[in-house]
């Protein structure tokens, strides 16, 4: 089967230090090493694809590559006995669309470890707009309820709300009972994020104190943000006692400056959200919990969907942060 061509977006990086992005045809041969070859169905979009299609070299350090760190899709061949052809599996994070091959492509090739058996209440289309967004929506919750976050103790914010990451935050914290304030910069936004489970729509400036207080007048009991910078630490100083502040994003910036005093005054917990190495049994329990108790009802609320030559202009979007949702790459 080596000689089977597909079709893959790759980004190559001409002597200039320019990237370019273009829709390829490639043989199975050219593929990695791996376990598993899985014809891909669908796949997303994610802010660290976009960072390694335009050449970020802290994601992937070498060129030409394909990247995509989300696939769905049926298993075509295995070398491993957990797997057969004609399985449907999942395959997120680790190094796949960073430094391996990605999803942005017919097939993939990965380590039988990084393969995770679909849901049976789940079809392939849906694991693909839960996704790494939904996975790291899924952690952060899991961290925060282990430090006895609970509906009861208040609302949750959720910044950067019509992100990939954000939006599944709103669904998911409302699936399990949460009361959820959904921050955005984008008035038009709020049917959408009244439709997926916000509580309250807020302005992103709700959550962007510029004063030089150390602490504010608690008005949450909890955050999932997306954006990093003034954002979190203002989650951080005007977040209730013992709650919790779960980061995950650093679209606004990665820098952070803050005091210790929503610490050691307040007993906030802020909490570091890593889904691409996230161990598989962890992973394999927070993808049921996904798909049965987490399970957001109408998943296609949250999806734009594309097809894999239609992809490119998304991969700016994201990057300019005009996406809404999760936007799905559905191969031919």
């Amino acid at each position: 089967m080596d000689d089977k061509t597909f079709n893959a977006l790759r980004v190559t990086e001409d002597d200039s230090g320019n990237f370019y992005r273009t829709i390829t045809t490639r043989n199975i041969a050219d593929l990695p090493e791996g376990d598993v070859l899985v014809r891909v169905n669908y796949a997303a979009l994610n802010y660290k694809d976009a960072l390694s299609a335009t050449g970020n070299k802290g994601v992937t350090k070498q060129y030409p590559h394909t990247p995509g760190v989300d696939g769905a899709g049926i298993v075509e061949e295995s070398k491993h006995p957990d797997f057969y052809q004609g399985d449907k599996v999942i395959v997120t994070g680790y190094d796949l669309g960073m430094n391996t091959d990605g999803a942005f492509a017919e097939y993939i090739r990965v380590p039988a470890r990084w393969v995770v058996p679909l849901p049976n209440s789940l079809n392939l289309k849906e694991s693909m707009i839960i996704g790494t967004g939904g996975i790291t929506v899924g952690i952060g919750l899991h961290k925060m309820e282990m430090m006895g976050q609970k509906p009861d103790h208040g609302p949750i914010v959720v910044s950067g709300a019509t992100g990939g990451v954000g939006s599944m935050a709103v669904a998911i914290l409302s699936r399990a009972g949460y009361e959820v304030i959904a921050a955005t910069g984008k008035e038009e936004a709020t049917s959408y994020l009244k439709s997926i489970g916000a509580t309250e729509v807020v302005d992103r400036e709700f959550i962007n104190d510029d004063s030089s207080r150390p602490l504010m007048k608690p008005k949450w009991a909890g955050a999932i943000d997306t954006v990093g910078g003034n954002t979190l630490a203002t989650l951080l100083k005007g977040c209730k006692p013992k709650g919790n502040v779960a980061s995950c994003g650093l679209v606004g910036t990665p820098n952070l400056s803050t005091t210790v005093f929503p610490f050691i005054l307040n007993g906030i917990n802020l909490l570091g959200l890593d889904s691409a190495s996230l161990p598989m049994e962890q992973r394999k329990g927070l993808w049921n919990k996904l798909a049965s108790e987490w399970r957001v009802s109408d998943l296609e609320k949250l999806a734009t969907i594309c097809s894999l030559e239609e992809l490119d202009p998304y991969i700016d979007k994201i990057l300019k942060g005009e996406t809404r949702g999760r936007v799905i790459v559905e191969m031919n």
